[in-house]
């Protein structure tokens, strides 16, 4: 399974706000072929349009893919409001939606988007896991009742409950000891970015076998390499405002042909890989990667 990850931060970043043009690409990766269509969430630390609207959009312009938040953080917003948000979009889409979810990765820049927002960072892992647990129940349960930590609540019932029996899956982001534990108690699937096949492969095999193995990759596909590398630099550091060197010791990026592309993406053990292209022309590049990389995909996964 290959999914597209939605422009919308790379939009942001160059200033470009049409949304309409975002449900077009999702339009357009289900024309290709693609299997889903994910967004990333990120309100003031790397703004971006919001995910949960332009899944809702993409929704209608829509009939099979997926689609999925690529990921969401639980964290800043309250349970009951999340889970009729993300019930309602199950029931836009017909049951296709896939919940990722992540804690909220550990630097300043995201510190100060929960400061801002009233949300203890501190916190952030233990209001997730809550979420889960409230969300959950308020998708399979009426009058629910609930006591956290964090979130307190009585006698609540949402409608319209979700498509999907038992609520959309949730697929949880992280690496390492922790977070792994975390996908193994509570969560449908896994989407993380390891830097290299060897780590994912050694903590996917510390997981359930109900648990699907997913993949966030980064690429830019190039005839030229050495121009893909380039281009890649120019997108990561324009994304981050951080050294490509420093991202790519965390993060699963690849720059080459569309072969080597291929191959290296193949490398990870994942049943389902969620591509960023690091690229300005998404139109372009979606099609491209369509055209040249995912037909080597399929025959690499038959």
């Amino acid at each position: 399974m290959i999914g597209y990850l939605l422009p919308t931060r790379d939009h942001a970043v160059r200033g470009d706000h049409d949304v309409t043009s975002l449900v077009q690409q999702a339009r357009l990766a289900e024309a290709l072929g693609f299997d889903s269509v994910w967004a990333g969430d990120s309100p003031i630390t790397r703004q971006r349009a919001d995910p949960l609207l332009v899944l809702s959009a993409a929704a209608e312009a829509t009939q099979r893919i997926a689609l999925g938040t690529a990921v969401l953080l639980p964290a800043l917003r309250h349970p009951i409001l999340l889970a009729h948000q993300l019930s309602t979009l199950d029931r836009l889409s017909e049951g296709r939606l896939i919940a990722g979810m992540g804690a909220g990765f550990p630097n300043p820049n995201t510190e100060a988007q929960f400061t801002a927002l009233q949300v203890d960072f501190r916190r952030r892992v233990s209001r997730l896991t809550e979420s889960i647990d409230a969300m959950r129940r308020l998708w399979t349960t009426d009058a629910v009742s609930f006591e956290g930590k964090h979130f307190t609540f009585h006698d609540v019932t949402i409608a319209p409950t979700p498509a999907q029996p038992g609520g959309p899956p949730i697929w949880l982001a992280g690496s390492g000891a922790g977070a792994l534990r975390r996908v193994a108690d509570l969560a449908d699937g896994w989407l993380p970015y390891p830097p290299t096949p060897e780590l994912y492969a050694e903590e996917m095999a510390t997981l359930p076998h109900t648990v699907t193995p997913g993949l966030y990759a980064t690429v830019c596909v190039d005839d030229d390499a050495e121009r893909a590398q380039r281009r890649l630099r120019t997108s990561i550091e324009r994304y981050y405002n951080l050294p490509l060197e420093l991202v790519g010791s965390i993060q699963a990026l690849f720059a080459g042909t569309a072969a080597d592309t291929a191959a290296w993406l193949s490398s990870y053990p994942a049943s389902h890989i969620v591509v960023r292209l690091a690229v300005d022309d998404h139109h372009a590049a979606l099609e491209e990667f369509a055209d040249q990389v995912l037909p080597l995909l399929r025959k690499d996964n038959r």
